[in-house]
This record gives structure tokens, C-alpha cells and sequence, in this order.
């Protein structure tokens, strides 16, 4: 079967010159020629544009792409081991997450206590030693409303108190789960207002959630792969014996 350009688009959903940018980026494989030099796709080429676009939502484009390229070039086993450590890197998210909701909940207990926070005030390079993270990072927090450091008279260096330096934990502790602002900021309001942990387990909740969406999304993409490399096989083999049958555990 011949496929244009345009007829490979329409099958995907995507643009002719996307189709384009794929295979230049070896995302599909190199595409023969007509005698006038137009482009000829084939299903091997619908196949892997179709794997591709499973592929991407779960493991990313970069990923994808990399996976992609592995497999035109008949390395299976490198396709492999890029979706073993997607796995594997996704599972490290998910302890990551585990550990940050029982840290976390630690912490909220601190709000839930009617002592105030107590300690000494430390400066922005202080704190940000503290937690391990660039002076910058504390700053961008600042600026999405997240911490409200005071300013020492004459210097005006920033300066974080027993409740700040509280928050700026909780921040960083959720940052490390990969957390957005905006989920940040119901958590912190909720703690300061009332010491409700109400949008703490949402903003867990929502990640857990997530983690299972991308594993979902990676199952998808890996079935198309499989797919993929079995039909890669059987043509390798097919080429290699003339017209010999394929192997009749490969998937056709």
C-alpha cells in the first residue's frame, strides 16, 4: 500500500508537515521516493507514526523519540531499556510522593498546634542552605506568593521567621513532588487559615492520579511498540529468506 503525505496525516490526525518533521527526526523510517520524487509511505510508516503518538504522552516526546529511533535502527534491546527506565523513573516518582505525604503530614501537624512556631530568623543564603536549594528558587516562591519575608531595617535582606521557614519546607517538599504553584497555594491557605489538611491530601490525591494516568498512557505506547517490533522482525526475516513465512510466535 501507498500512502502521500497527506493521506498519512489524515490517518493520524496530525499535519503533512508534521508527518515530515517526524521522519527527518527519525521518528519514522526514511520513506522511498517515486520516480517524480514524491514521497511513498507505506504501513510500516502508519505503524510507527501511530506508535509514536502513543508513545509521547507517556514517556515524552524526547523519550519517544529516542525509542523511535532505536527501533528503525533494529536496536531492540536500547528500545527497551529507554522504556525500562521510564518505568523505573516513574516508579521513583511515586516513592517520591509517598515519602512526601508523610513528611508532609508531619509537618501540617505543626499548624494543627496551637504553639506558635518558634526559632531564629535566618537570611535568604541561610534558609536556602537549609533546604538545599538555590537563593533563586527562594525568590521565584516570593513572587508567586507563596513566602512573605520581612526586610531587616537598613540591609533589607530578606528574612525568614519560625513560620516562614516552616512554609518554605512545605513548599519545597511539594516542589520535590513535582507540584505546581497552584496546587501549592490552596495547601498553604488552607494550613494557615484554619489548619485544614483538606487541600494537603487533594494535592496528594491529584498526584497519585496522575502517576496512574502516565502509567496507563506508557502501557498504551509500549502495547503499540511491541506491535511495532514484532512487525520490524517478521519483515527483517522475511527479507532475510526471500519470501519465507514469518515465525509463527511473532505478531502479524
Amino acid at each position: 500500500m501507498r500512502l502521500r503525505p497527506v493521506d498519512l496525516a489524515r490517518r493520524a490526525g496530525v499535519s503533512t508537515q508534521l508527518v515530515r518533521n517526524y521522519e527527518a527526526a527519525g521518528i519514522l523510517p526514511p520513506a522511498p521516493r517515486s520516480a517524480s520524487g514524491y514521497r511513498q509511505y507505506g504501513e510500516e510508516h502508519l505503524s510507527a507514526l501511530l506508535t509514536y503518538r502513543a508513545l509521547a504522552p507517556g514517556f515524552g516526546p524526547e523519550v519517544a523519540t529516542s525509542i523511535m529511533q532505536a527501533a528503525h535502527a533494529g536496536d531492540h534491546e536500547l528500545a527497551y531499556r529507554l522504556v525500562d527506565a521510564a518505568h523505573a523513573g516513574l516508579h521513583q516518582q511515586r516513592l517520591a510522593t509517598d515519602a512526601a505525604s508523610e513528611a508532609l503530614g508531619a509537618m501540617a501537624a505543626e499548624f494543627l498546634d496551637e504553639t506558635p512556631a518558634s526559632g531564629p530568623s535566618l537570611l535568604v543564603g541561610e534558609l536556602a542552605h537549609q533546604l538545599g536549594v538555590r537563593t533563586s528558587a527562594l525568590r521565584v516562591w516570593e513572587a508567586a506568593g507563596l513566602l512573605s519575608p520581612t526586610r531587616e531595617p537598613g540591609t533589607k535582606y530578606r528574612k525568614y521567621g519560625p513560620e516562614q521557614i516552616r512554609d518554605a519546607r512545605i513548599i519545597h517538599m511539594l516542589r520535590q513532588g513535582h507540584y505546581y504553584f497552584e496546587q501549592i497555594r490552596p495547601v498553604l491557605d488552607g494550613l494557615r487559615r484554619t489548619g485544614s489538611t483538606e487541600a494537603l491530601r487533594s494535592a496528594i490525591a491529584e498526584r497519585r492520579a496522575a502517576h496512574n494516568r502516565q502509567t496507563s498512557a506508557m502501557l498504551h505506547g509500549a502495547a503499540l511498540l511491541y506491535q511495532l517490533l514484532q512487525e520490524k522482525s517478521v519483515r527483517d526475516r522475511q527479507v532475510g529468506r526471500g519470501s519465507a513465512a514469518p515465525d509463527s510466535h511473532l505478531v502479524t
